[in-house]
C-alpha cells in the first residue's frame, strides 16, 4: 500500500483510493478527448481540401476567430491558448 500512497501523494489509504479512481477517470477522459481531436483533424482536412479545390484559401481567419472566441467564452483566457493549439493541430502553422 505504501507504493500506492507514494504514487498518489496521498497520506491515507482512503485518499489514495479516491485519487487512483479519479486518475483512471481522467485517463479515460483523455483517451476520449484525443479521439475527438483526431476526428476534428480529419474533418478539418476535408474542409481545407474542399476550400482549396474550389479556389479558396486553406485557412479562413474569420472562422478561426469564431473558434477562438468560443473557447475563450467557455473557458476564459486559457481557452484561447487551447483553441490556438487545436487550430494548429488541425491546419498546421500559418
Amino acid at each position: 500500500m505504501s507504493d500506492v500512497l507514494n504514487r498518489t501523494g496521498a497520506h491515507t489509504a482512503e485518499a489514495a483510493d479516491v485519487i487512483s479512481g479519479a486518475r483512471e477517470r481522467i485517463d479515460s477522459l483523455d483517451d476520449r478527448i484525443i479521439g475527438l481531436m483526431q476526428e476534428r483533424i480529419a474533418v478539418s482536412t476535408v474542409v481545407q481540401e474542399s476550400r482549396i479545390a474550389s479556389g479558396g484559401r486553406r485557412v479562413s481567419l474569420s472562422r478561426e476567430m469564431e473558434v477562438l472566441s468560443r473557447y475563450r467564452d467557455a473557458l476564459g483566457r486559457p481557452g484561447t491558448a487551447l483553441a490556438m493549439s487545436l487550430l494548429e493541430l488541425c491546419r498546421g502553422r500559418i
